[in-house]
């Protein structure tokens, strides 16, 4: 079964990629020549077989290209299809048809190239999102001002090849400026590998992150490679994280976190059994990848569950597939005593842009009453 739909999968993609070469090819025919074809159909050939090559050999120059190229094929999903449906419309009117045809060859590099642009911004300029929550439980004094906590939350940085040092950075200060009381991971710091996050020295920059009660993680379904997952958590606790692998932590005797396994992991706890033992009356917030099973942590007392994974699509249109798989798949969803917060992630998976999401940190102000 799995080979039938490797197979089919790759017709699919095979489509796609002559459906784009020759649709552009259409539009250079002016431009026509032996050696321009030759030239032509050798490079819209092999950069579809570098991105497939990348994947599975792990290189990194290859799977820079590869990305780049895949970023490409994206946007020209988006762009090709319009320019055509446009052109069509276009020949109902009184407008020469060799015009129209002209012009649509012209849009399509002019709105790539702008695409391209404005995605990778979006993609490498985070903003900050705050939501300012009330946790009915905690309060441990009469002024209000001493009832708060800050929660500084990023999930989905995927570091790695193209996520890298930079990105690294870039997060770091922006938490830093933030000064929080305390920062939380919810999955997926690395892109597959453990190599690119440590040759990159991203395990260094990430224990320049300031805050009180320190900063903890949990692992999504990116936080592997073919190793022992005890690896993976010793390099991200090497960058002064802890992470909570099925487990729970009671700060400072005022409130619980529980890191749970990614919702891939057949091997992690139900979390009935991991909440035997934690005290209820402190306020609860889990860490989960995959923002799933709200009615379940709603009945065990989770009173707040910070989660990622989404992407909120990344890129557009992919937003209304995630907000039909997940009943919550980006931003603040209140569910009875739950409150859920999915970030759309900081960094990206693929190609390194996006559109109609953007890259965030999350802020939270919790308020114990």
């Amino acid at each position: 079964m799995f080979i039938v739909m490797g197979i089919v999968m790759l017709a699919v993609f095979g489509s796609l990629v002559f459906y784009q070469s020759w649709s552009i090819w259409r539009w250079l025919k002016p431009l026509h020549t032996k050696s321009r074809k030759l030239i032509y159909t050798i490079v819209a050939a092999a950069l579809p077989c570098v991105f497939i090559t990348a994947m599975v050999a792990q290189n990194a120059i290859l799977i820079a290209i590869g990305m780049y190229w895949l970023a490409i094929f994206c946007l020209l999903l988006l762009i090709i299809p319009s320019i055509q449906l446009i052109a069509r419309l276009l020949r109902n009117t009184s407008l020469p048809r060799e015009s129209v045809f002209k012009w649509s060859g012209i849009a399509v590099p002019v709105l790539l190239i702008t695409l391209l642009g404005y995605g990778s911004f979006l993609a490498y300029s985070p903003v900050v999102r705050t939501y300012d929550i009330t946790i009915p439980k905690g309060a441990q004094d009469s002024d209000p001002a001493k009832n708060t906590l800050k929660i500084v939350m990023a999930s989905d940085m995927h570091f790695g090849i193209l996520s890298g040092k930079d990105h690294a950075v870039r997060l770091v200060d922006r938490i830093n400026e933030l000064q929080p009381d305390i920062v939380l991971f919810p999955g997926d710091i690395l892109d597959d590998q453990i190599r690119p996050y440590l040759d990159n020295g991203i395990d260094k920059i990430m224990a320049a992150i300031e805050a009180p009660y320190g900063v903890y993680a949990s692992l999504g379904n990116h936080d592997k490679y073919n190793g022992h997952i005890e690896d993976i958590i010793n390099a991200v606790e090497a960058g002064g994280m802890k992470v909570l692998y099925d487990e729970s932590v009671t700060i400072d005797d005022r409130f619980t976190l529980l890191g749970r396994k990614d919702h891939s992991d057949h091997e992690r706890a139900p979390l009935s059994e991991l909440v035997q033992g934690i005290d209820a009356a402190k306020p609860f917030i889990l860490l989960e990848h995959q923002p799933y099973d709200f009615d379940i942590a709603d009945e065990l007392g989770v009173d707040l569950m910070v989660s990622g994974h989404t992407h909120h699509g990344q890129i557009f249109p992919a937003n209304f597939i995630t907000q039909l798989v997940f009943e919550n798949d980006w931003g603040y969803l209140k569910k009875e005593k739950l409150q859920s917060i999915v970030s759309s992630g900081f960094g990206f998976w693929g190609p390194p842009i996006r559109l109609g999401s953007r890259s965030e940190i999350v802020e939270i102000n919790v308020t114990f009453s």
